[in-house]
């Protein structure tokens, strides 16, 4: 199996994601947080996480995971200490609910980056995303200084990059 399938088809399972497009003030507002290293509104890209069908992939990939612990270690641990034991399996605990959070949020940010990228080729169609995301960030950010209204966001914004489109 293809390893992007697989995440792909991870992220499908894990979220439920709306077929609404996403308004292009959205995408502006989510573009710069995504660039900024910030978590993103889900309700602002259409999607919402599955915590049942989450906890249940994670949990197969932790039972793998601790087995393959258990077997590697059954034979040292029955030699020594039970206390190392014990501890051993502290350890172990606390480390798989700190993996299922560092396990939602990466699965949290692969599917924000690719719903953010599916929603620039709908309102950006000639601008390619890995080029002019940082630009449109800063002329988003640009027009939140200047007070553009609502309705005059989006000219503004196209009208800046086709500016600082023919400058580079």
């Amino acid at each position: 199996m293809d390893k992007s399938n697989f995440k792909d088809r991870l992220l499908e399972i894990m979220f439920h994601v709306s077929h609404k497009p996403v308004l292009f003030r959205d995408l502006l507002e989510a573009n710069a947080e995504f660039n900024d290293g910030m978590l993103v509104d889900p309700s602002k890209l259409n999607f919402r996480f599955n915590y049942g069908k989450s906890y249940v992939i994670f949990a197969c990939f932790a039972f793998v995971c601790v087995m393959f612990l258990i077997t590697l270690t059954h034979a040292m641990f029955e030699k020594i200490d039970f206390h190392f034991s014990i501890l051993f399996t502290i350890m172990t605990t606390s480390a798989v609910f700190i993996g299922f959070d560092c396990f939602k949020a990466w699965a949290r940010k692969k599917l924000t980056h690719e719903l953010i990228k599916r929603a620039w080729a709908n309102h950006f169609l000639y601008f390619p995303y890995e080029k002019y995301s940082r630009i449109v960030e800063n002329i988003y950010n640009e027009a939140l200084k200047n007070d553009i209204p609502r309705r005059d966001l989006e000219q503004y914004v196209l009208s800046r990059i086709v500016e600082v489109g023919e400058k580079l």
